[in-house]
């Protein structure tokens, strides 16, 4: 299922789950470490809307949920508050993030979880074409198309939670 660009290769728990639930994906590690969205798309031959970030939240002491969305689009907090029902939440500390999907930022997955995880996606990561999202490992994604990652997410929350000026 891998189609392994030639100056990369690798495995994670990521690409060992997409292996599992058989979607097709191609890894990719960039030549240097990535500081910005823009790049990591430039690097990839992608648009920053292609490039799914995945966004940890706390809802109260141990409770988390994880929101994919795509490229630069802000996340709206009211309409992230209203969709959960709760009146606060925080964006998760590097630990907790680290503690609860087991990777560090900038290589976060919905996928190789080492727990399971509320996992919301919002409607601008629906698109033709091909997507990358973390691979589990800083500097490396995977690309696949976003066909796919819809199927290798299964049944998840979808909502409008963009900011409206992004």
């Amino acid at each position: 299922m891998v189609d392994q660009d030639s100056n990369s290769s690798g495995e994670t728990p990521v690409t060992r789950a997409l292996e599992a639930l058989g979607i097709s994906y191609r890894f990719f590690r960039h030549e240097g470490e990535v500081t910005s969205l823009e790049q990591a798309a430039r690097e990839r031959d992608q648009s920053p809307q292609q490039v799914i970030r995945s966004i940890v939240f706390r809802l109260s002491e141990g409770e988390f949920v994880m929101v994919l969305v795509a490229g630069p689009a802000q996340i709206s907090w009211p309409a992230l508050r209203a969709y959960l029902g709760q009146s606060r939440l925080t964006l998760a500390t590097k630990d907790e993030i680290l503690a609860v999907t087991g990777y560090p930022i900038g290589a976060v997955s919905p996928f190789g979880l080492p727990n399971p995880l509320r996992i919301i996606m919002d409607r601008s990561v629906i698109q033709d074409g091909e997507i990358s999202i973390g691979s589990g490992v800083r500097n490396t994604t995977v690309i696949l198309d976003g066909a796919g990652l819809i199927r290798a997410l299964g049944q998840i929350e979808i909502a409008e939670l963009i900011h409206p000026d992004t």
